[in-house]
């Protein structure tokens, strides 16, 4: 089967100060690569081929640089957004492009040890829309952002409480209710399905760095 994936890309990196002033958070240096090159490499070598990335904010800087992605032996087919759509209303507008059930979806902006290929084999029963992959809560974010049961089970309340990576499988109907060419953000979604049992989770114990700060950036050399 095809897989389809999809990197956001869209957002303008306000965290970032001077540092996207002039270049797309996307495109920032992170150990030696630009954040999405990354995860442009890792998709590429675990069989990914169809990859589609959303765009809004220094668009055009971000698709002369990756081009059509042959470089590294993809495809790559943006999605324009304009004004910006956020998480949800982002994935929403790219549906026609994404081509498997379930994709893939992945934060620009973090950085992990994933094995792509390996969270593509999780098989999503008939009433589940979204899998979320969770990391441990990080210093900027202490008290997670759900409560991540161990059989998987997914919940909006709880005292212990996973972080969402921002990585992501999704079936496309978890998109189809939505309302096309509006700013929607994933979490707000998110809580929703939650509370309707259409999410299942796990938690990645491996690296994963969300890198939203110029601290964060700064930071690479202790990795």
């Amino acid at each position: 089967m095809n897989k389809s994936v999809m990197i956001l890309a869209a957002g303008r990196g306000e965290r970032m100060g001077n540092l996207t002033k002039e270049t797309p958070k996307p495109l920032l240096i992170f150990k030696g690569k630009p954040l999405i090159v990354w995860h442009i490499e890792k998709l590429a070598a675990a069989g990914f081929k169809d990859i589609v990335i959303n765009v809004s904010y220094l668009a055009e800087k971000i698709k002369s640089y990756l081009a059509n992605g042959s470089q590294w032996g993809v495809q790559i087919n943006f999605s324009d957004e304009n004004p910006v759509l956020e998480t949800a209303g982002g994935i929403k507008n790219a549906l026609p492009l994404l081509k498997s059930d379930p994709f893939l979806v992945i934060n620009s902006d973090i950085y992990s040890d994933m094995d792509y290929a390996e969270l593509y084999e999780h098989d999503l029963p008939n009433n589940i829309e979204g899998f979320l992959f969770f990391v441990k809560n990080p210093a900027h974010n202490p008290k997670g952002d759900f409560l991540l049961s161990n059989d998987g089970e997914v919940f909006n309340e709880g005292v212990i409480k996973k972080t969402f990576s921002g990585v992501a499988l999704y079936r496309p109907n978890f998109f189809y209710d939505l309302p096309s060419n509006e700013s929607i953000k994933l979490s707000d979604v998110l809580k929703e399905k939650v509370a309707k049992k259409l999410i299942k989770g796990k938690l990645f114990n491996g690296l994963w760095i969300d890198i939203g700060t110029p601290e964060r950036l700064m930071g690479q050399d202790n990795l």
